[in-house]
């Protein structure tokens, strides 16, 4: 099956010109290349037959773009060498099957986010570090089509009546895209990438995000049912650690997700996911994550995981851990475990709720057992920096007692942050249930003794 397209009369070749240097093709005059690409592609458009492009794998779909493109390039007359005819090519083939001038950055795995400040300047992040790249969009239209490319794939729309929005990639990366009249430089787009084949635990004891006795016991944790909260800021990593964790759970268990942009990874064969829905163009038709927690209890859960805790779905959250739904699991933003709590608290108070600060403290020491504090260091590292087991209360204030921490110790010439993990020593209350799981965890695990750098 071939696209169809009709060949026009060829026209004398013409030479682009212009001063200023495109790195990115080694040709002459940025605009006129953008001006030339625009112009091929919306030829293509008109010439190609739609119907028989949607039915085409990509492998073939690709093929046949390229042999347009080159014949395009034959009628215009633009006089390339095979280096930039390549690049065009290239270009014009990301543009109709994928995100034009991102697809290289999202084919680069050694890029963890994407942010694009404007249709002339996008950033990205390698190894915890933010870098300047060459990549530039024709203008702010084109940086507006691949966002509504993007967020039209799972119904989310973005306008000036919605100038916000979430969404997903396919392979389950998060997008967020805010555009004028609230950006005011041109439109935004940030893109949190996500591993194709996600990350182990073995891949975080070798990037020494944690030590392998740590990894062991929190595997234990996972497996004895103890329902956990991953805290952290901005891009530390806390869904990538949940991610991790859930591995350890049993794949007979039934387990329902609720995130607001769907991008968990569970490898467990049953796995339910939902996603919340933002309201229609009239405010209409909203579904929040409350009310997905609370339909989640009627689909005969195991286990509810909630991808990030933000607002009145605590007071949901917290009931079901207090109501047979142990080994659930959730993140929320803070800087520490007791900033995490004192969080949840606070969101409870979002939702409305008539309900007493001692009684609010009791629901919380009671549903967690355990809170995972992440942090991304100086020098762009991730690393869990403390374990603290929830004990109860005293009075009115939750205790809590650390299990593990890293301790960081300096910085060095490079920037390198140097530090270790170690116990603290403390032989947390929890064993016993380890041990009425079947799940042994080294005593040496709690041995103060014993660093690791």
């Amino acid at each position: 099956m071939n696209l169809r397209v009709t060949t026009p009369e060829l026209r004398s070749p013409t030479r682009l010109n212009g001063s200023e240097e495109d790195s990115r093709t080694g040709m002459t005059g940025m605009t006129q290349y953008h001006t030339l690409k625009n112009k091929l592609h919306t030829q293509l458009l008109g010439r190609i037959d739609l119907e028989v492009m949607s039915s085409m794998k990509p492998e073939r779909l690709r093929e046949e773009l390229g042999l347009l493109v080159e014949r395009l390039l034959l009628e215009s007359g633009a006089a390339l060498n095979a280096q930039e005819r390549k690049r065009m090519v290239l270009d014009i083939q990301d543009e109709i099957m994928g995100l034009g001038p991102l697809e290289p950055l999202l084919a680069d795995p050694t890029v963890s986010d994407i942010l694009v400040n404007g249709p002339s300047q996008v950033f990205v992040e390698r190894r915890g570090k933010l870098e300047l790249t060459e990549v530039v969009f024709s203008d702010s239209d084109h940086l507006m089509k691949i966002i509504d490319k993007i967020v039209s794939r799972i119904g989310r729309r973005v306008d000036e009546s919605s100038p916000m929005v979430d969404a997903r990639l396919p392979d389950g990366s998060r997008v967020n895209a805010i555009i004028p009249p609230l950006a005011l430089d041109g439109p935004l787009l940030s893109i949190r990438r996500f591993s194709v084949v996600p990350l182990t635990i073995s891949d975080l004891i070798d990037k020494r995000s944690l030590t392998p006795t740590l990894a062991e016991l929190l595997s234990a944790m996972v497996q004895a049912k103890m329902n956990i909260l991953i805290s952290g800021g901005t891009g530390t990593g806390k869904t990538t650690l949940l991610n991790v964790l859930s591995a350890s759970i049993p794949h007979q268990e039934r387990i329902v997700t609720i995130e607001d942009a769907a991008e968990l990874q569970l490898q467990q064969p049953h796995v339910v996911r939902l996603e919340t829905r933002p309201p229609n163009i009239e405010g209409k038709g909203e579904v929040s994550q409350r009310a997905l927690m609370r339909n989640s209890l009627r689909m005969r859960p195991d286990r509810i995981i909630l991808g990030e805790v933000r607002g009145a779905e605590v007071l949901d959250m917290l009931q079901a851990m207090n109501t047979g739904h142990e080994g659930s699991m959730a993140t929320v933003h803070a800087n520490s475990p007791r900033d995490a709590l004192t969080r949840l608290e606070n969101m409870a108070g979002y939702g409305g709720a008539v309900i007493s600060q001692d009684a609010m403290r009791q629901q919380i020491s009671s549903a967690i057992n355990a809170v995972i504090q992440i942090a991304r260091l100086t020098d762009g590292r991730r690393k869990v920096v403390s374990v603290q087991e929830i004990t109860g209360m005293e009075g009115d204030i939750i205790t809590m007692q650390e299990i593990y921490r890293f301790n960081q110790t300096g910085v060095g010439s490079d920037g390198t942050v140097a530090g270790n993990f170690r116990a603290t020593g403390v032989r947390p209350k929890f064993m016993d249930r380890l041990k009425s799981y079947g799940l042994k965890v080294s005593e040496s695990t709690f041995d103060p003794s014993l660093i690791y750098e």
